[in-house]
């Protein structure tokens, strides 16, 4: 009797999954931003200390205090501004092009213009330090406006080319990538050329880097634009948002909390990495050890890419992200310990070495941030009924920029206060005892946050075998609300 053999059926393909090519172009639309932000993030701030205030009449104390006002006005500005972004992107009908994709192409050179503006050196034609200091003002938040409204619908683009749980988990991946080349070639390029003698900023160099980076960073959006595709579609919405219950179901959420918190932590230690400047010129005695310093910290995100997409489908987000994290804390704890010395300080191998094992452990978190954050939107989803991603990334984005700010108000206060940092009375290369407390400074802030951050992914609720669960129960979900306006159809 001839033997009956079972056909083996290949693997069912997600009908919403992506390719590669997709996940690319997704990819550039985080390389336009990281082109401005880290641009923004980095320099701005010593474009403020060292070139644009200095020099009429306001002394190093001043400068530290209206400084930090200025960015905790412009992050409560944030507060009703991002929500204000997210409400719109969520209520906006679709077009032709999508819901999402068309601010790619809308916002893209108004965003470019107002970064651009942030650097222009007014302080030889404006000799009030009181003007320059409200055209900071005026500059800035007109930057961070433009940013939140780039930000918000390109972020919630994600959740609408797939939601295939691997294609989102490739998505992150690549736009990790996207940051990382966006952010290391900022760092790695704009370092060398900006900076005089290693130490002083430039600030007509300064200036036309700004446009180089603006100009890349238009580029990549329209790239974005013209590769990625909204296949995702729901049922029209029976009713409009209910912001209170979409707002109020936030605080309630575990994942979501979790995932904020977390996200302040590691948004405003980045943030605070700008304070590099300081250490590498001050301390090191060497403002190009920030390039080494930046291929330390991006080296094992580039090693680990190929491989975090099959460890998370293996092992799970949350899994990783915590293993990762207990990496960067005890590399972070290493660099408290062994520093600050004259040692170390002639010889900068074991601090590159410990940055470089924090780089590792945050890789993991890097990567998978974004497929986290749509994690908990679906989470969000099957609780409330609601889909309302625009407005939950709304928050998620306010949440990390609370958490530069934090970094910002609370790193300027360190550096001038403690550190004894004084733009108007610098010496080139190390300054013995202000170099020491600005190492130590960034040091322990690094730990703090880092072991918060850890902290924080103990407690998130979201791993694999609830994941895996929560993305059934949502298809089912999902399917039924597509099928009720045809099941309408078919009574009447």
């Amino acid at each position: 009797m001839a033997k009956k053999h079972r056909a083996i059926e290949p693997a069912q393909r997600h009908p919403n999954a992506i390719n590669v090519r997709e996940a690319a172009g997704y990819m550039f639309g985080d390389m336009g931003n990281l082109f401005v932000l880290t641009f923004i993030s980095m320099y701005l701030k010593v474009f403020y200390t060292d070139c644009l205030l200095p020099g009429h009449g306001a002394s190093a104390t001043q400068i530290s205090r209206d400084l930090t006002v200025l960015f905790l006005v412009i992050r409560l500005w944030d507060a009703v501004n991002d929500p204000l972004w997210g409400m719109l992107v969520d209520v906006r009908k679709p077009s032709k092009n999508g819901k999402f994709r068309p601010y790619l192409r809308t916002v893209a050179v108004p965003l470019g213009l107002a970064t651009v503006i942030c650097f222009l050196n007014l302080q030889n034609v404006v000799q009030s330090y009181t003007i320059l200091l409200i055209f900071a003002y005026l500059s800035y938040c007109l930057q961070g406006m433009m940013y939140t409204g780039m930000n918000i619908p390109y972020g919630s683009l994600a959740s609408a080319i797939t939601d295939d749980p691997d294609g989102r988990t490739l998505l992150s991946t690549t736009r990790a990538i996207g940051s990382g080349v966006g952010g290391a070639a900022v760092t790695l390029v704009a370092q060398k050329f900006i900076y005089d003698d290693g130490t002083t900023l430039n600030p007509k160099k300064t200036f036309l880097a700004a446009v180089v980076l603006a100009t890349l960073s238009i580029t990549a959006y329209m790239v974005c634009f013209y590769t990625t595709k909204e296949r995702v579609h729901y049922a029209p919405e029976k009713k409009k948002l209910d912001v209170k219950r979409t707002y109020g179901a936030l605080f309630k959420s575990r994942p979501f909390l979790t995932v904020t918190v977390a996200g302040m932590m590691i948004s405003g230690l980045l943030q605070f990495g700008s304070f590099n400047q300081y250490l590498t010129k001050n301390y090191f005695g060497n403002s190009d050890l920030s390039i080494l310093l930046t291929m330390a910290t991006y080296a094992p995100m580039v090693l680990l890419m190929l491989f975090i997409p099959k460890l998370s489908k293996r092992f799970g987000k949350k899994e990783l992200c915590t293993a990762g994290l207990c990496l960067a804390v005890g590399a972070s704890a290493v660099l408290c310990l062994i520093g600050p010395n004259e040692t170390l300080r002639t010889h900068a191998a074991p601090f590159i070495i410990c940055n470089f094992g924090v780089g590792a452990g945050y890789s993991f978190l890097s990567i998978l941030t974004w497929a986290i954050v749509t994690d908990v939107i679906d989470y969000q989803e099957n609780v409330t009924g609601q889909k309302s991603e625009s407005a939950i990334y709304a928050v998620y984005t306010f949440s990390r920029k609370l958490g530069q700010t934090l970094a910002d108000t609370v790193g300027l206060q360190l550096l001038y206060r403690y550190a004894g940092y004084d733009p108007e009375n610098l010496v080139v290369g190390y300054i013995p005892g202000v170099g020491d407390r600005i190492y130590k400074m960034v040091s322990r802030v690094m730990l703090v946050a880092y072991a918060i951050t850890f902290i924080m992914f103990l407690f998130y609720p979201l791993n694999k075998k609830k994941l895996d669960a929560l993305h059934a129960e949502l298809a089912v979900k999902r399917a039924e609300s597509l099928a009720e306006p045809a099941d309408a159809a078919e009574s009447t």
